[in-house]
């Protein structure tokens, strides 16, 4: 069974970073792609990054890009989310996912296979 755990979230203040990891179990990892998406009160749960497992490609919303990084860890089966100069506007529930079923990196949550179960980040003002 796949799964799929998050860390790294917290509190922040605006212009600061935090680093989110995502832990991957249950499969072999070497193929699929590796989400990242939020979701804050009120709102859709949005995409924000991803990275396919086979050669490291990335792809990256348009509202983070320059500011957030993903990157992978083959060895730890671990997915990893830089985010820099935080904003406000970025507080959120964040989620990994995985997308077994293709190369393509797809920005819709239904692409996605397995979740995780969430980690807060709260950047203030």
């Amino acid at each position: 069974q796949v799964q799929l755990v998050e860390s790294g979230g917290g509190l922040v203040q605006a212009g600061g970073s935090l680093r989110l990891s995502c832990a991957a179990s249950g499969r072999t990892f070497s193929r699929g792609v590796m989400g990242w998406f939020r979701q804050a009160p009120g709102k859709e749960r949005e995409f924000v990054g991803a990275i396919r497992w086979s050669d490291g490609s990335t792809r990256y919303a348009d509202s983070v890009k320059g500011r957030f990084t993903v990157s992978r860890d083959n060895a730890k089966n671990t997915v990893y989310l830089q985010m820099n100069s935080l904003k406000p506007e970025d507080t959120a529930v964040y989620y990994c996912a995985v997308d077994f079923s293709t190369f393509y990196i797809a920005v819709i949550t239904t692409a996605y296979d397995y979740w995780g179960q969430g980690t807060q980040v709260t950047v203030s003002s």
